[in-house]
């Protein structure tokens, strides 16, 4: 099949539920047993890892199916489902190291990670060093004896660095490291972490595959031999979501290809649009032909997601503001991924430690949502006309 079709099939069982279509949804703590035997069966399955309905943190048919389904899309071995994308990562992360070890992380990550491994992992004796997203295989020489995990995430949620995963993956495995990696802006309909090399996929959920900006949500996905590890973290850490919160991601899993497909086409648009404005500096989107990470966006990547950022020349912050506060149909608000259209400052260089951010302009991220484009790109007219008139032009 397909990913288009897989999408709408994947994970869904309704020979189980009378034919109902959606898996249905599960509250559930305690699960009973009539007899002993049958509660010592149970357990026997639960040692064996045979997918049933044991206690409600070991998971229910709810999670089960979304669980199921983002592991066939990444091509892995199994997932687990977490109550927000943070704690994938965090889950993901503490399934690989132990007191004593040291991470290798890319310097575009994902900010609450950059402030766990200063933090939380820090005062757990595991040591992190911060790389280059552009190293390539060139990251062999940071790995160090006792490095344990390389973690990336292609393209940066704000700086748009395309990594050559593969290249960094293999210097990796020759180590002995595990490869997780944050593939939340391109899903895996549009790239799949696990054919490139990489141990454990981790995607906040809560942007696209749940859609709708009501629901926060992570998965993980690993492969067969990444998953035990990540199994007995998950179960220890009681890491479990709420069966509501899966349902809404499984509804808006089942639609993801064709809301993906016009955040692509939309942003696009208006990337190349701002691209042309005399007061920008550089348009940060790696399906633009002059993005740094082109080529290796059109060698690896089957799509682009709504997610880009641009930077302004030079100029007071409170000039370039006027441009945002001038907008009428995108929003100012952190996360992205859903049907709204969304813009938010970004400060690359805050905690940044291996690279330099080279532009020195105001740079500002945009979600492009689902809102007739042309609508979305005279709203950006009208804002640059205001940012005009602030500079005095």
């Amino acid at each position: 099949m397909k990913d288009d079709t897989r999408i709408v099939n994947a994970g869904r069982h309704p020979e189980l539920y009378g034919g109902a279509v959606n898996p249905p949804i599960v509250r559930a703590s305690t699960v009973l047993s009539k007899t002993i035997g049958e509660w010592e069966a149970k357990a026997k399955e639960r040692a064996k890892d045979v997918p049933g309905m044991y206690y409600g943190r070991h998971g229910t048919p709810t999670a089960r199916s979304l669980e199921e389904a983002i592991a066939e899309l990444e091509g892995g071995h199994r997932a687990f489902v977490y109550p927000s994308g943070l704690a994938a990562c965090v889950t993901a992360l503490l399934s690989f190291v132990k007191q004593g070890d040291h991470v290798l992380l890319t310097d575009s990550v994902y900010a609450p990670v950059r402030r766990l491994a200063g933090s939380f992992l820090k005062r757990f004796g595991v040591t992190s060093t911060f790389f280059d997203p552009c190293i390539g295989s060139g990251i062999a020489a940071l790995i160090q004896p006792n490095t344990k995990v390389v973690y990336v995430e292609s393209p940066g949620s704000h700086t748009f660095e395309v990594q050559d995963i593969p290249a960094i993956a293999a210097e990796a495995h020759k180590a002995g490291a595990t490869v997780i990696m944050d593939n939340t802006w391109a899903t895996p309909l549009y790239y799949r972490p696990l054919d490139h090399g990489v141990d454990i996929s981790v995607q906040a959920a809560t942007k696209y595959i749940v859609g709708h900006s009501d629901a926060m949500l992570g998965i993980v996905t690993a492969t067969k031999e990444a998953y035990p590890a990540l199994k007995a973290t998950t179960h220890e850490l009681g890491q479990i979501a709420g069966p509501d919160d899966i349902y809404l991601a499984q509804r808006g899993l089942r639609t993801m290809h064709v809301r993906l497909e016009r955040h692509w086409a939309t942003g696009v648009k208006l990337a190349s649009w701002i691209r042309e404005q005399p007061e920008v500096a550089v348009v940060l989107h790696p399906a633009l032909e002059t993005d740094p990470g082109h080529k290796l966006w059109k060698r690896d990547f089957k799509g682009a997601s709504g997610l880009f950022a641009f930077v302004l020349h030079p100029m007071e912050a409170a000039v370039a503001n006027t441009l945002v506060d001038s907008l009428e149909l995108y929003n100012i608000g952190a996360s992205w991924g859903g049907y709204e259209s969304l813009i938010l400052p970004i400060h690359p260089n805050e905690g940044r430690t291996a690279t330099k951010w080279p532009y020195p302009g105001p740079g500002f991220r945009i979600h492009a949502g689902l809102e007739d484009p042309d609508d979305l790109l005279d709203d950006l007219k009208q804002g640059f006309a205001a940012l005009r008139r602030a500079l005095g032009k």
